[in-house]
């Protein structure tokens, strides 16, 4: 059982930044890849950002590449998502994830949000016009 919880909401003006914080309970952190997704008001949950197990891969959704950091810390269990040049279209609660199950697993192409077995509560970020 893993349990994920956010933090590092807020609200930005356009062009501001944020950084987000992924913290993780239970074993096995550092066997398993990390997801950022978001949902904004009234659409469907979008897929973001996801590090591999070591943090030595990356994969991006072409609206944040460029803009937005995935990390990780396997010391701490942590992820975060660096935010930067945010605009209002970003905005949307953000939620974390875990693809537990995928042991090992390293992303070359958006994964699916049913690969993610774990979920946060999610933060809200709030982006001014």
């Amino acid at each position: 059982q893993v349990q994920l919880v956010e933090s590092g909401g807020g609200y930005v003006q356009t062009g501001g930044s944020l950084r987000l914080s992924c913290v993780a309970s239970g074993r096995f952190f550092s066997s398993y890849g990390v997801g950022w997704f978001r949902q904004a008001a009234g659409k469907e949950r979008e897929f973001v950002a996801v590090v591999n197990w070591s943090g030595g891969n990356t994969y991006y959704a072409d609206s944040v590449k460029g803009r937005f950091t995935i990390s990780r810390d396997n010391t701490k269990n942590t992820v975060w998502l660096q935010m930067n040049s945010l605009k209002p279209e970003d905005t949307a609660v953000y939620y974390c994830a875990a693809d537990f199950f995928s042991t090992a697993r390293t992303y070359y192409s958006e994964p699916h949000i049913s690969d993610f077995d774990f979920w946060g509560q999610g933060t809200q970020v709030t982006v001014s016009s």
